[in-house]
């Protein structure tokens, strides 16, 4: 099901101070930004490899304001990893397998993701505490 690990998402509070971080000490450079209005955040993709199936990513993500999903998070929990992304190659189909299992569904259909890609997210209580989020890349034109 899992073609590779697609990003993880760090919260954070300042957007360009942690771009900054990351270009700096680790080498990795934007590739796209974004505000996603429907998720409360402002976002950057910073690319680290490609590989068999398509890119690996840092998602650096910083809320629109506190009552936001990912402000609230930073309330509580404060800046850190807020959830890990897997590609599919179908996010439709392995939104339906995995209800199968069980596995509660944050999202029952896929929505619009970074970079153009169909997302959707695995409720964290049914996946070992981790927010879990499927990622079909947006298919080439």
């Amino acid at each position: 099901m899992f073609l590779r690990i697609d990003h993880v998402g760090i919260a954070c509070h300042d957007l360009e101070k942690t771009i900054a971080l990351y270009e700096s000490t680790f080498g990795v450079t934007v590739v796209a930004r974004e505000v996603n209005e429907e998720q409360g955040v402002r976002e950057a993709m910073l690319h680290v490899a490609d590989g068999e199936g398509g890119g690996s990513y840092i998602q650096l993500i910083e809320p629109l304001g506190p009552d936001t999903p990912v402000g609230k998070f930073l309330a509580k929990r404060g800046e850190g990893l807020h959830h890990v992304a897997y590609g599919v190659s179908d996010v439709r189909g392995a939104l339906t397998e995995i209800a199968a299992t069980g596995v509660r569904l944050i999202d029952k259909n896929p929505r619009h993701g970074s970079m153009g890609s169909s997302i959707a997210f695995l409720h964290p209580k049914d996946v070992g505490g981790v927010l879990t989020e499927l990622v079909q890349a947006r298919q080439a034109e």
